[in-house]
């Protein structure tokens, strides 16, 4: 059983840039076939992105995805994991900060991240939202 999160985390997550358009944003969510994507500048992590973020933030408020800029949807306060941090540890974190998902970096850079889906495939494949975070893509 996997005991930290370099085990279990998504290696080279997708990412994009402050200045890049939620339109773009969304397309490489697509690509990639996930619901976030981590937002980096000049290499650094600065935000994270999400799906719902997009809603909630511009398209809730009936403002233009192909205008409207990566930073003004992102959060910026972020919760972070080092590969090294125990996958219970990252767990609790969860809970604490009610985050689905966490950065995991190495300094400021982001090298992976680490969801709640992922978390449940490791601490109970056989829950159910082990089992539908283990399913392939409905796309």
């Amino acid at each position: 059983m996997a005991t930290t999160v370099a085990e279990v985390m998504t290696r080279a997550p997708a990412t994009v840039r402050p200045d890049e358009t939620l339109a773009e944003a969304a397309r490489t969510m697509r690509e990639t076939e996930a619901g976030d994507v981590l937002v980096v500048d000049d290499g650094e992590l600065v935000g994270i992105l999400t799906d719902r973020d997009i809603v909630i933030r511009i398209v809730a408020e009936s403002r233009d995805t192909s205008t409207a800029k990566v930073h003004e949807a992102c959060s910026a306060e972020l919760e972070t994991v080092t590969p090294d941090t125990s996958i219970d540890d990252a767990a609790e974190l969860m809970r604490l900060r009610a985050v689905r998902r966490l950065p995991v970096v190495e300094g400021t850079q982001p090298v992976g991240i680490i969801s709640l889906g992922d978390l449940a495939i490791t601490r109970d494949e056989e829950s159910v939202l082990g089992q539908v975070s283990a399913m392939p893509s409905n796309r």
